[in-house]
């Protein structure tokens, strides 16, 4: 990628892993399957996953995103999007004639499994998460009289629970580790007997892309943080990044967005992106910099990635048939009857 001169003395910190992780991968490419086997257009139910230019792309080649089940006309197929719906929602595609693709990362699945698995136990479940994120609201909905969401340790003395000895906690997948386990200990504080989830809820990608920002903050001037601003998972890097030492941490969509006023006096630029990100744009930005002087790149490397999910099993089937099928059934093309 070039070599750094002597005179220059700067340079680039590329964290990996970055970018996309298997359940981004996994349901971008659920939606261009979709496309290519059944023909525009195909819905998909909010975001598909949180990135601006991952969006723009899909709807170009016939992807449309809405925001509400009710907006997709009968006889058509909607996608979920990676962060998951209630099973609400579910009904709610029923009632409308749709035939369903569920793109949900299966790591989010698993917090809903647990979700059901405990809310049948007749546990308090304490969801630490992020009010309004789709993902906190698909797993509330898997359990709504028995979840309560606790966003950072400040809400830990809002929490009430029935029984101190029946309190469980679990997490939204894409939170910064060090800021849970703090409100996890606040929470064990008050609860003394608070059980932990069977494994980690906090994803593998959302970890690993945490850990190579912390090994590279400490070293750099400035972090750059490639991902959109309604990406959990991205914005948790800009503020890892800032308390691992870097002096400034921004968020950008796109290279251009960067502001050259940002590299004065700074000699060591850190360089990583969002699990929602497609190495396109890193590598614009990487181009933007090097224009710049910062030619020379170093790679900061903090686990290897090797996980996979196979693509959702409805993409097996004809669903454009069933969706017509589903409208014939029962008559009309209005929303069915309860």
């Amino acid at each position: 990628m070039g070599a750094m001169t002597a005179s220059s003395g700067r340079r680039v910190l590329l964290a990996a892993p970055r970018g996309y992780c298997a359940g981004v991968d996994r349901a971008v490419l659920a939606v261009e399957k979709a496309l290519e086997q059944y023909g525009a257009p195909v819905y998909v139910r909010h975001e598909i996953v949180h990135n601006k230019y991952v969006v723009q792309t899909l709807e170009k080649k016939g992807a449309i995103f809405v925001e509400r089940t009710e907006e997709v006309p009968p006889g058509n197929i909607v996608m979920f999007s990676a962060h998951g719906v209630a099973p609400s929602v579910h009904e709610e595609a029923k009632r409308g004639r749709l035939a369903t693709i569920d793109a949900t990362c299966p790591l989010v699945t698993k917090v809903h499994k647990e979700a059901v698995r405990f809310a049948k136990q007749d546990y308090d479940i304490l969801l630490i998460g992020h009010e309004g994120h789709e993902e906190v609201i698909g797993t509330t909905g898997e359990a709504p009289d028995h979840i309560q969401l606790v966003d950072g340790p400040e809400d830990v003395d809002k929490v009430e629970v029935r029984d101190p000895s029946k309190v469980v906690w679990l997490s939204q997948t894409t939170l910064s580790v060090d800021e849970t386990m703090e409100t996890v200990g606040a929470l064990k504080k008050r609860f003394p007997q608070l059980v932990s989830p069977p494994s980690d809820d906090i994803c593998y990608a959302t970890q690993n892309r945490q850990l190579a920002v912390k090994q590279m903050g400490a070293q750099a001037d400035l972090v750059i943080v490639v991902g959109s601003r309604n990406s959990s998972n991205s914005k948790r890097l800009v503020e890892v990044a800032k308390q691992a030492g870097a002096a400034q941490a921004h968020l950008v969509d796109f290279a251009d967005e960067i502001d050259e006023a940002w590299l004065e006096g700074v000699s060591t630029v850190g360089l990583t992106s969002g699990a929602s990100v497609p190495e396109v744009l890193v590598e614009q930005v990487l181009e933007w910099l090097a224009q710049r002087g910062f030619e020379d790149v170093e790679i900061v490397k903090a686990a290897e990635e090797s996980i996979t999910f196979s693509l959702p099993k409805e993409l097996r089937r004809d669903l454009r048939a069933e969706a017509a099928a589903l409208v014939a059934e029962r008559g009309g093309t209005g929303p069915a009857q309860e």
